[in-house]
């Protein structure tokens, strides 16, 4: 039982002191520091060292030997900025950028990290690259032009990383990424010269575009003019496909126009070699019916005009001759009857006269009407009563006209004066018509 106790006791300890160790001793480094064991010696290549390093791994440190240091391996982001540091040439310039250092974790670099800024703070670190990193600058502006400093800032920045490599380098450091943000300056130097290359620029784009315009006008003519010739081509080709298809076509028409006028003519004339026979007998028989037609109709009419004429001749002669002696008879007839010739001329035509003259008496109101005893019926008493009518109506006094031509023989007054006597009555009657 004692001895149990004793042993739990052995067992207790040792896991105590394993516990210690482990929290106190034991060391686990991590991937972005490096840890550094200083109290026993070393020796790397030709140097003897008094520490120990380690890097990505772990260590138990000897007690009362060792003293354990970390050491941040970490980016520190330095922003850079020079103002006034004189170009080559004499113009002041501002350079603005941001670099990316680091303490160096390979050999030898890291023993010179560790002799220089061991135990310094990490601010103070950051410090002492920035200002490094600024004189290497300014030293580097002093080497170039603004023109080579404002033209080409990635050979600006690899000039100064070339400057500062081996500063950098003795100090434990380093410079991971340099990047230059701005560069300016108070004289306006490089406005200028960026006014200038533009103007360059510009000049050289409208030189360009021009170029390019005129090529582009010139390949666009090029091409218009092959697309014209291609399209004359193909017009002048089309044309003489055109014109042949024509001609051949108008020799096939000339061939098969000419048969058929040929045949046409043949047809026609065949037509009036076989109607001329035809047309012979129909000139004998128009010839035969214009004799009985025309000829003969005419002839016998000729004829019988001329037997006609000669009979209408001899009537109009013998009229004549008989209408000579007549009228040579009423001369002898006119002078034996001597002052009463007129008279009877003029009773012998009283007929005509009056009936010529009631043809145009037109119809007119009658308000005298007279009536005539006409149951004797002689020419006397109708002739007195038309006169006596004829006055009435239209106020011609017939009888006064005729005594005015001269005086009536003593026979024709004596009837005209007994029919009156015998037959009128005179009646007045009103009437409308």
């Amino acid at each position: 039982m004692p001895f149990l106790i004793v042993l739990l006791a052995i067992l207790g300890s040792a896991a105590g002191l394993g516990s210690f160790i482990i929290k106190n001793l034991y060391y686990v480094c991590q991937p972005n520091e490096i840890l550094i064991f200083a109290g026993s010696k070393q020796r790397s290549g030709d140097r003897e060292l008094g520490y120990r390093l380690i890097k990505g791994g772990n260590s138990i440190r000897t007690p009362l030997l060792e003293k354990v240091m970390r050491m941040n391996l970490t980016n520190m982001i330095i922003e850079l900025k020079v103002s006034n540091s004189y170009s080559k040439g004499g113009i002041p310039l501002q350079v603005e950028g941001v670099a990316n250092i680091k303490i160096a974790g390979e050999e030898p670099t890291i023993h010179n990290a560790i002799e220089r800024l061991l135990g310094k703070p990490r601010k103070e670190i950051e410090k002492i690259a920035k200002e490094t990193l600024e004189g290497n600058l300014r030293g580097v502006l002093a080497s170039l032009t603004p023109e080579q400093v404002n033209q080409d800032k990635i050979a600006f920045a690899k000039s100064l990383l070339d400057e500062a490599e081996e500063d950098l380098e003795k100090l434990g450091l380093v410079l991971d990424t340099l990047q230059i943000q701005n560069i300016s300056d108070d004289v306006r130097y490089l406005d200028s010269l960026g006014r200038k290359q533009q103007a360059d620029l510009q000049r050289d784009a409208r030189i360009a575009e021009a170029e390019a315009n005129a090529e582009s006008a010139v390949q666009t003519a090029e091409n218009k003019k092959i697309t014209a010739v291609r399209r004359l081509e193909r017009d002048i080709g089309i044309a003489q496909a055109a014109a042949e298809q024509r001609t051949q076509d108008a020799l096939t028409a000339r061939a098969a126009v000419i048969a058929e006028a040929e045949a046409e003519i043949a047809a026609e004339l065949a037509r009036i070699q076989a109607d001329v026979p035809v047309q012979e007998e129909r000139i004998k028989q128009v010839a035969q019916q214009l004799q009985a037609d025309v000829i003969a109709p005419a002839e016998a009419d000729c004829k019988r005009a001329i037997a006609q004429a000669k009979g209408n001749a001899s009537t109009i002669l013998e009229d004549g001759k008989a209408q000579a002696e007549g009228t040579l008879r009423l001369a002898e007839s006119w002078v034996a009857a001597g002052d009463s010739a007129r008279d009877i001329f003029l009773l012998q035509k009283l007929e005509g006269l009056l009936k010529t003259l009631a043809s145009t008496v037109p119809e007119v109101s009658v308000k005298n009407v007279t009536v005539i005893d006409t149951q004797s019926g002689n020419l006397g008493t109708q002739a007195a009563a038309f006169m006596a009518q004829l006055k009435q109506t239209s106020g011609v006094d017939l009888a006064g006209a005729i005594n005015g031509l001269g005086g009536l023989s003593s026979s024709a007054n004596a009837a005209i004066n007994q029919s009156h006597a015998e037959g009128l009555k005179e009646v007045h009657i009103e009437e409308k018509i």
